[in-house]
Parts: C-alpha cells; sequence; structure tokens
C-alpha cells in the first residue's frame, strides 16, 4: 500500500486536538473559525471516500488517480455545507482510493490519490496538480459520485443557495473555481444561516 503525504502538512498538525474553535465578534459580525485537522466539522451523513459512482481509480474530468500527489500546484479550498440550516460534514477520503486508513481523523494512504480530494472531514479541499488548469467544485464532485446543482447537492434536495467568500453566487454551483484560500458555501433548502469565515491551519 502506498503512503500519501501532503508536503505542506507537519506530524505535529496531525496531533492537534479535535477542536474547532469560533465565536461571534464583540461588534456582532462573524469572526473567523480556526479550521484543526483531523477535526470533523459538521454531522456526519456521508460515508468516507467516493461513492460507486464517483473516482475508484478511473480518470475523471481528466483528472487522474496516481500513486502519489502531484505538488506542481497546491493549493487549498474549502467547502462548507448546510442542509436546513444545520452543517453537514464534508467526509474524509474523497479523491483518495481505497482501502485506506484513517487515523486520529485523517486519511494518509490509499491505493491511488487524485489531484483533487480531502484528508479529513473539514471540508478543506486539497488541489495538488500537475499544471495550473483551472478546477471546478463540479469536478470535485464527480470525483466523490455526488450530484450537485442549483437545486441539489449530493442528495440533499431543495434550492440552494451558493456563497464564494460570503458574497451569494448566482447560476451552476458547479461553475465556482478552487482558488487558494477560496471558502465555499452551498445552504440547501431553509433556514439561511450566514456564510461561515474560516482561518486555515498554518502551512495550508
Amino acid at each position: 500500500m502506498q503512503t500519501l503525504r501532503c508536503a505542506s502538512i507537519s506530524i505535529l498538525s496531525l496531533t492537534l486536538p479535535l477542536a474547532l474553535i469560533g465565536a461571534a465578534s464583540a461588534q456582532g459580525g462573524p469572526k473567523p473559525e480556526m479550521l484543526v485537522q483531523g477535526v470533523q466539522a459538521g454531522k456526519t451523513m456521508f460515508e468516507p471516500g467516493d461513492t460507486g459512482r464517483g473516482g475508484n481509480g478511473q480518470p475523471v474530468d481528466g483528472i487522474e488517480a496516481l500513486s502519489r500527489e502531484m505538488l506542481k500546484v497546491h493549493i487549498h479550498a474549502h467547502l462548507a455545507l448546510f442542509y436546513k440550516g444545520e452543517r453537514v460534514a464534508v467526509p474524509y477520503g474523497i479523491g483518495i482510493v481505497g482501502p485506506f486508513r484513517a487515523e486520529n481523523g485523517f486519511v494518509g494512504s490509499g491505493k491511488a490519490i487524485y489531484w483533487l480530494h480531502t484528508h479529513d472531514a473539514t471540508g478543506i479541499i486539497h488541489v495538488e496538480s500537475p499544471d495550473d488548469r483551472k478546477y471546478t467544485l463540479g469536478n470535485f464532485f464527480n470525483i466523490w459520485g455526488q450530484p450537485l446543482g442549483e437545486n441539489e447537492v449530493a442528495g440533499m434536495k431543495g434550492r440552494v443557495r451558493a456563497y464564494v467568500d460570503g458574497k451569494l453566487q448566482f447560476g451552476s454551483p458547479r461553475e465556482i473555481v478552487l482558488a487558494s484560500h477560496r471558502l465555499i458555501t452551498l445552504e440547501v433548502g431553509d433556514p439561511a444561516v450566514p456564510p461561515p469565515v474560516y482561518t486555515f491551519p498554518q502551512g495550508l
């Protein structure tokens, strides 16, 4: 089994306590929450890894699964999911071909790894590419094997509100580009909640 390591992730970061720290500011506006690697952010709704309709080693949208990570371009975006106002966790192991092993909430090994993947359930999407092409949220969901549209997110059905860096977006959420430290929020159904603001872990 090939061991996969993210070059910018320190061993120390994998042993941090499982906590997600955040609070409202004194002015009533959102204060950034600190993402901690290995944390699950939101309730469990999905199994880890890709579905049978997703990436199981074959190329997806021209994105390959290889035995090692490609680090010519190495950036991170964040995806937050809400269903009827409740936070839902983006599972670990998306884009990592099983069997894989999770230790302290972090997947570090598998048979192969796609250029878009999640190591943990924080919602952090790792983009590790051999070139500087643009990847979209639609590409990520295709690797996951889950539907994404204006009225459905991963089987959660209802009107979808998409935010990028706190700003409401129009059109298909599939077209949202995964840019460095971009904060993407998808809310399905009501009630609407303010899109969260996050600080990425040191080194990501």
